[in-house]
């Protein structure tokens, strides 16, 4: 290894210089600052955890997005967490315990075997809520109101919520009385909406003609609100896909009140994280950049696997992808103290600090930075502030 070659990071591990960390430290304190007046409590999970509790309830992906290493105390395999929301549901269930409505959020790193898509960082900066403990829509209405107040805090507008429900798939699947095979296929070609693949495949079913129509209907159920009364005449026979449209156009409906500006995409055959997902999911878009910031859904039960079974719904955002569409907050600037060993010097630094300023008390021979834009210095016996230059 040259001497360069010391200073590689890995691919899609990047470091955040000053500039930068600031800007999303400031951002993670606002939005923190934001989830506690709306009730959520602050959590730190170990970015550390045995497999067995790290890679549950959260699909496969998991398994395949975490690094792995031994604990060299126990022989045990652990894993780097390569998502929070397993660990907010280990301590809803088993570490809290607690009765009733449990709101939780969280701000830390995580680390990924390899990007969730093209150019993603595999060292994202994961920020997110949780509420536990509720399978009302109240509760849906309040994670997405929360969701899309949090990118209008960051400094973002003209949000598009992209919205599904997998249990219109669900019930789709399980009307056509497909054999696992089949669905698994069906599955994979609605996730890559493969048109041509999909008429194939279904001809090859021994299904009536209204089930080939629903089953090739449902890969066209995405676009605005037409989609809803589409799915409904498309699916009336089917029970549970009518109640989940229902509850679609119920939330639209209450979402529209509060936030009469928010754009709506609805897509009846989203499924991304359908083997963990039980009801809604849904990602908030920026108009003017066509890339999603935030996501979630709900994940009922998730904490069955810790011996206690809660309805639980959240979303989570990169912060470092965020950090590259907001506008960086206006730079305060400091007072430079140069250098002295006066002890009256020091109380008026400290004095400056404690009110809030930013003081760069200077070292032998250190001249001001361009991070500074007012100067300490004594006149008349008295520590006074007053411009640069």
């Amino acid at each position: 290894m040259t001497l360069v070659d010391r200073w590689l990071l890995p691919d899609g591990v990047e470091e955040l210089l000053p500039e930068q960390a600031q800007q999303v430290e400031s951002l993670r304190r606002k939005l923190l600052d934001l989830y506690q007046r709306w009730g959520y409590e602050l959590i730190v999970p170990p970015m550390l955890e045995y497999t067995e509790s790290l890679l549950v309830g959260l699909g496969s992906d998991i398994d395949l997005m975490t690094f792995r290493v031994t604990d060299q105390l126990t022989g045990r395999l652990m894993g780097l967490r390569a998502d929070i929301t397993p660990q907010a549901a280990r301590i809803d269930a088993h570490s809290l315990k607690r009765e009733g409505p449990v709101r939780l959020c969280y701000a830390g790193s995580v680390l990924h075997t390899r990007p969730k898509k093209p150019l993603a960082s595999r060292s994202p900066i994961q920020l997110g809520a949780e509420l536990y403990g509720d399978n009302s829509q109240a509760s849906d209405l309040e994670i997405i109101c929360l969701m899309l107040e949090t990118l209008r805090v960051a400094g973002l507008s003209e949000l598009t919520l992209d919205i599904g429900h997998v249990a219109v798939y669900q019930a789709v699947v399980d009307a056509a009385g497909l054999s696992d095979e089949q669905e698994q296929r069906y599955f994979d070609i609605l996730q890559r909406k493969a048109v041509a693949e999909l008429g194939a495949f279904i001809d090859e079913l021994a299904v009536d003609g209204e089930t080939a129509r629903q089953l090739s209907g449902l890969n066209a159920l995405h676009g605005g609100d037409d989609v809803l009364q589409r799915g409904l005449e498309l699916f009336a026979d089917i029970p549970a896909a009518v109640d989940a449209i229902h509850a679609l156009q119920s939330l639209q409906q209450r979402l529209t009140e509060r936030m009469p500006s928010l754009k709506f995409y609805f897509d009846l055959a989203e499924l991304r994280g359908f083997h963990y997902h039980t009801g809604l999911v849904f990602s908030a878009l920026v108009s003017e950049h066509g890339q999603a910031l935030a996501s979630g859904g709900r994940y009922d039960d998730i904490g069955k696997v810790f011996g206690r079974a809660r309805s639980a719904i959240g979303f989570s955002l990169d912060l470092k992808a965020l950090l590259s569409l907001v506008a960086a907050p206006a730079e305060v600037k400091g007072i430079f103290a140069a250098h002295s060993d006066s002890a009256e010097q020091w109380q008026a630094i400290q004095q400056l600090r404690d009110a809030g300023e930013k003081v760069v008390a200077g070292l032998p021979g250190q001249q001001p930075s361009e991070a500074c834009d007012r100067q300490l210095i004594e006149q008349n016996g008295q520590w006074q502030v007053q411009p640069l230059g």
